[in-house]
């Protein structure tokens, strides 16, 4: 253990002193008296269930089980994609997330990342408050409550768990063991996790806590407290910081901490070292013990917080947890959760759709999370400690939630955004370019788009950064020189058999497409900030994913650093990093969101682009390779990720936006809770991103390309839409004679004059607005279809 340790101690007692004023200054919660809900997790006993009754966190850990909508995934020998969400307790955009593992990501994990819960799982292995990846399965430390005998990580002390009581909702968890007859209840705040074990009679009623595979520092201190670092290189990823202080509720009678011992790769004893009474230990799985007698019934609380240093964790935990009282930290989380739902109400539609709908808007806001209130202080990427003044959010993830996620977040808080946009602002002055996330360049999206919207911020200094990406072939932009000279990216053909998918490729073609979606927003920033000659040559960029598509197939397609075409060619393949990216060649080719009206041109025109699109939606998927992200299927169309999720709305171009209102209809029936649990997701969530597709399609509206201000008409679930803007304006969608079997438009007003255009912008309702859609039994192929009412696009038509 280090010097911070002795730090620590010191300051332990003035800490403590302290804690009710710092908790004074930090709280942001109104707390509310609570029934038995807060104690159970159930809905409150109103006749009408509220948004935060309504809402499940267990929606998303449940894959699809029909095989029609599933494909050929997954592997042999791997689970199928479920949404990978968590269903543990948290705050909007929590700094830390207090959850079950189910899966044990210290022995292998199965999918694409390390998530740490799979409905189906029947074995719980321990809860995590915090100190992990977003998708928490590497969190840590791991705390398992274990009557009788336990046994060291990885192996875990695996117990039974009863489905019937597993409860989740917003800013609650609570399970059965039923191995260990022993109840857990999880709660938290911003900063700090509040787990609640009701034991058995035992003598040996023991909690577990140790760090993961990399391992650490462990310690026990006294008879209340365990604390501890982390190491390892992803440890110092972590926003909440590698250190952590648990303390108990109540003296434990017995300790012992224990470690793997890797250089002994034996069976059975000598694998382990495990001794009672001693205080310290380091090493890989570091860890201890506590041990407690216990009368049946009777219950010992955890709370836990992390930190940069012992003592950023433990001022954390006592600024923000100053007692014991479960109920009440519930209540503030539970309160956070409704006042952020209660901003969208919905009338209609059925018990079911409104769980899904709440449950996904939920899901929404768990990213980006925030690092720093204002006044807190945070380490920045070059390991920096600093004071934010404003509140710090960590980084987005652009090509997931950048496509969807972040137009609601404008929608319902424009305040958070210019938060968001700082925060990537203030990483890009850190380490000189603006953050991009694993494909493309989307960062712009946010802050076209939020200009687009109204939204005010120094976007002159973003402008800098975002130039900079684009124009530095040193940059994050991969391949980018490549692109600047051709003006597409090339693809090399796999030295050995492609399916199944080979994935050490360029996904050179999908790149360009992704370039060049970047450049047309990048375009319009630098034509808003007078800057006349970048804003062209963006603009002609913007158009190089024609280079990329090849007329004699009709559909984008990679090419050889000579320029010829890749051949053979399959449009039904899955490519992963071969020419695409984690999808088709049927995927990939609506991936044009800037120039919907320039791909139609390229296709032929409106008959030709509708029965390219006709055929995305009903040519069988019958690929000899397997992508693993490619579940959710409608044809050759893949909900479960993100290259097409788009492409249902692209009727409104071409005059059939009848033909989008039934595809949003079946999607959000088929491919969403469709599944024995009613919770299946059609693949991964990545952090809100097909959460928020759900949210947004089930209001009746899209934003096809978020760096735009449009948005594209669909077909509402329910009967009444009402969203409460953050500008005390409220924007509400009435659909009337709506119901299942009438999913089509025949009509539409807003605010009392007739409206034919199958979109909006953001401006029609950013000050209130009323649309009122009149819903029918057949398609009214007139309403929409004049081209004149088109949405914009790059491209003119040139019909």
């Amino acid at each position: 253990m280090n010097s911070s340790l002795e730090r620590f101690r010191r300051r332990t007692s003035s800490i403590r002193k302290r804690h009710t004023v710092l908790a004074i200054a930090l709280a942001t919660f109104t707390i509310g008296g609570i029934g038995a809900h807060a104690q159970n997790g159930n809905a409150s006993p109103s006749t009408t269930p509220t948004a935060v009754d309504e809402a499940n966190p267990l929606v998303g850990t449940a894959p699809l089980d029909q095989q029609a909508l599933i494909g050929n995934a997954p592997p042999p020998g791997e689970p199928l994609y479920s949404g990978m969400t968590s269903p543990g307790a948290s705050l909007p955009q929590s700094s830390t997330e207090t959850a079950p593992v189910n899966v044990n990501v210290d022995l292998s994990y199965p999918t694409g990342v390390a998530a740490p819960y799979y409905y189906s799982n029947p074995t719980m292995i321990g809860f995590t408050g915090g100190g992990g990846s977003t998708y928490g399965g590497r969190a840590g430390p791991m705390i398992m409550p274990v009557v009788g005998d336990w046994t060291m990580p990885p192996d875990y002390a695996q117990s039974y768990y009863d489905k019937a009581s597993e409860k989740a909702s917003p800013g609650y968890y609570t399970v059965d063991l039923a191995t260990f007859h022993t109840r857990v209840e999880l709660t938290a705040t911003q900063w700090t996790s509040l787990m609640r074990f009701t034991f058995p009679a035992s003598h040996r009623s023991n909690i577990v806590v140790n760090l993961r595979r990399l391992g650490g520092d462990v310690e026990v201190v006294g008879d209340h407290t365990l604390r501890g670092v982390a190491t390892g290189e992803r440890s110092k990823d972590d926003s909440d910081g590698p250190w952590f202080v648990a303390e108990f509720s109540r003296p434990f009678a017995s300790f012992g901490t224990f470690r793997a011992i890797h250089e002994n790769q034996g069976y059975g004893i000598g694998d382990e070292d495990v001794q009672a009474g001693r205080r310290t230990v380091s090493g890989s799985y570091a860890g201890a013990y506590v041990t407690f007698d216990t009368q049946a019934g009777e219950q010992v609380l955890v709370k836990i917080a992390h930190g940069h240093s012992a003592d950023e964790a433990e001022q954390r935990l006592h600024a923000e947890n100053l007692d014991w009282d479960f109920e009440r930290v519930h209540a503030q989380a539970r309160a956070a959760w409704a006042q952020l739902l209660d901003r969208v109400e919905v009338t209609g539609g059925t018990p079911k759709q409104r769980m899904l709908f709440y449950s996904t808007l939920y899901h929404s806001f768990a990213s980006p999370r925030l690092e720093a209130r204002k006044g807190e202080r945070f380490t920045d990427m070059d390991g920096h400690v600093q004071v934010a003044d404003y509140n710090r959010y960590g980084p987005v993830p652009f090509w997931d939630t950048g496509r969807n996620q972040i137009a609601l977040l404008m929608l319902l808080e424009p305040q958070v955004v210019q938060g968001i946009m700082r925060s990537e602002l203030d990483r890009a002055r850190e380490h000189d370019y603006m953050d991009t996330s694993f494909h493309g360049d989307h960062a712009v999206f946010l802050y076209d788009g939020a200009w687009q919207r109204g939204i005010p911020f120094d976007y002159a200094a973003a402008y800098t950064y975002l130039r900079k990406n684009a124009t530095d072939p040193n940059g994050p932009r991969n391949y980018l020189a490549e692109y600047m000279k051709n003006g597409w990216i090339s693809d090399i053909i796999p030295p050995e058999n492609p399916s199944p998918p080979y994935a050490g490729g360029k996904a050179g073609a999908a790149t360009t497409l992704e370039y060049a979606w970047d450049d047309h927003a990048l375009a319009d920033v630098a034509r808003r900030l007078g800057k006349t000659e970048d804003a062209q040559m963006f603009l002609r960029r913007a158009a190089n994913y024609r280079n990329v598509f090849d007329p004699s197939v009709g559909f984008v397609r990679g090419r050889t650093a000579d320029g010829k075409w890749i051949s053979p060619f399959d449009p039904g393949e899955p490519y992963y990093n071969f020419m695409m990216k984690e999808a088709s060649g049927w995927s990939t080719l609506w991936l044009v969101p800037h120039d919907v009206q320039g791909l139609m041109n390229l296709l032929g025109g409106r008959a030709a682009f509708n029965a390219k699109l006709d055929a995305f939606f009903s040519t069988p998927y019958r690929a000899k390779g397997i992508c693993r992200d490619c579940t959710g299927m409608i044809g050759e169309y893949v909900q479960g990720n993100q290259p097409d999720q788009q492409a249902a709305y692209l009727y409104a171009w071409s005059g059939q936006p009848w033909k989008t209102q039934a595809l949003i209809r079946r999607i959000l029936a088929d491919l969403y809770g469709s599944d024995a649990s009613g919770y299946g997701f059609p693949g991964m969530d990545d952090q809100g991103s097909t959460s928020s597709w759900y949210v947004l399609s089930a209001m009746g509206f899209y934003p096809v390309d978020p760096s735009s201000p449009d948005y594209i008409l669909g077909s509402p679930i329910f009967d009444k839409i009402r969203l409460h803007m953050e500008n005390g304006k409220v924007f509400e969608i009435i659909a009337r004679n709506n119901s299942a079997q009438n999913m089509y438009i025949q009509s539409a007003t807003l605010n009392g004059k007739p409206w034919t255009k199958p979109w909006f912008s953001h401006a029609d309702v950013a000050n209130g607005a009323t649309l009122v859609l009149i819903m029918g039994p057949e398609p009214n192929k007139a309403w929409g279809a004049d081209p004149a009412d088109a949405p914009p696009s790059m491209s003119v038509n040139r019909q």
